[in-house]
């Protein structure tokens, strides 16, 4: 395939648990860090749009355009997320994720925007994961899916542990019209533009 370098380049990624969402860094605590970098050959200019911690996993959109990063980033594109927890998860505890939760950002309170929560009936279809979650020997976990117009560092992990229900594994599984569908954890997908994917 020929690729016009004079056009920007865009990428939807399965982020792998145990990864960086960065393709490189100088930090020698961190060499022994997985990078993105080692998924595929991406191009010089390379960004991911938003970030996933390294233990969540899921749908990345990755771009050379910083104006379609700043797009995505920004409070009007949703992101959902699955979210499976620790204990059966409460009505409750749904109702004041619905309506916003005091979490903790940058030392300082912040109390999240109202937004759209539901319990999962059943186990999402996901790849397995790269390091096993407890089984329910521990105990019971249940499935909660959040989405967000927000995206505060470690957010929804912040929010579960809030209504007394800690995340176990979490998965991104849309930004916007884009969604993981049948993607495997690790898969690259180069596209034409983002709008056309979805």
């Amino acid at each position: 395939m020929i690729v016009d370098k004079t056009k920007h380049r865009h990428f939807v990624i399965f982020k792998p648990y145990g990864y960086l969402s960065q393709f490189a860094s100088n930090d020698s605590k961190q060499q022994s860090k997985k990078f993105l970098g080692s998924l595929f050959d991406f191009p010089e200019g390379i960004m991911a749009i938003g970030r996933l911690d390294e233990a969540s996993e899921g749908l990345l959109l990755l771009t050379t355009d910083g104006k379609m990063s700043a797009h995505i980033n920004s409070q009007k594109v949703e992101k959902e997320y699955y979210a499976q927890v620790d204990g059966l998860v409460s009505d409750e505890a749904i109702e004041q994720l619905k309506l916003g939760v005091e979490i903790t950002v940058e030392g300082a309170v912040y109390k999240t925007k109202p937004c759209h929560v539901f319990k999962l009936d059943t186990t999402p279809d996901l790849p397995a994961r790269a390091k096993k979650i407890r089984d329910d020997r521990h105990g019971p976990t249940s499935w909660v899916s959040i989405t967000l117009k927000e995206g505060k560092f470690r957010q929804v992990r912040k929010m579960t542990s809030a209504v007394g229900f800690p995340t176990l594994r979490l998965v991104r599984v849309r930004v916007g019209g884009i969604h993981v569908k049948d993607m495997k954890a690790g898969d690259v997908i180069e596209v034409e533009n983002f709008f056309k994917f979805s």
